[in-house]
């Protein structure tokens, strides 16, 4: 069709895109039907940029797609065995930091993470896993059940209940190693 001139072209891995002003480079991937992965980023939820698993090349280097804008002419690079590199580690790394151990899970077979470990053709981990012991279950609240043997801190739950629901449900507790997920009771 006929782009008006408020069109943004651009490339991603030599095809060439279109894009409105103010889309993310994976929005304007996600409508021309070009795959990047993700973990962290949902249709509907803002941008937060957490599990890095979208990172491309742009312009020669690193952005996360999720929280990067597009640009007149910009050249994106995505399936690249470099890129792909990348993120089989970070993938990698998700599953040994935590106790992800698909054989013995019930989620197992309806999975993001794992299913994302197959698209990158991951069979096991490189590194050892860590087992963390202090990664507890959290069954404190009548309604809300958190395995934090499972939760990999990509925020879906807080920003969708800020964002959908108007509440604030959820909310990161402590830093680095530390960080955990936790339900603010009195937002029942």
């Amino acid at each position: 069709g006929i782009m008006s001139e408020n069109t943004i072209t651009f490339t991603i891995d030599d095809v060439d895109v279109q894009a409105k002003p103010g889309q993310t480079i994976l929005e304007a991937a996600d409508a021309v039907g070009i795959y990047i992965p993700r973990l962290c980023a949902l249709e509907g939820l803002s941008p937060f940029g957490s599990c890095r698993l979208c990172t491309v090349k742009v312009n020669g280097r690193f952005q996360s797609a999720c929280t990067q804008p597009v640009g007149q002419d910009i050249i994106v690079e995505s399936e690249t065995e470099e890129i792909n590199n990348i993120r089989r580690g970070i993938v990698e790394m998700l599953f040994v930091e935590g106790n992800h151990y698909c054989m013995f899970c019930e989620k197992s077979g309806n999975c993001e993470l794992q299913a994302m470990a197959y698209r990158l053709g991951i069979a096991a981990p490189r590194y050892p896993y860590l087992f963390p012991n202090d990664r507890n279950i959290d069954g404190s609240h009548p309604d809300i059940f958190i395995d934090h043997n499972r939760c990999i801190l990509c925020a879906r739950c807080v920003r969708a209940s800020r964002e959908l629901d108007g509440k604030n449900v959820f909310q990161f507790v402590g830093r680095g190693p530390e960080k955990r997920i936790a339900v603010n009771a009195e937002a029942n």
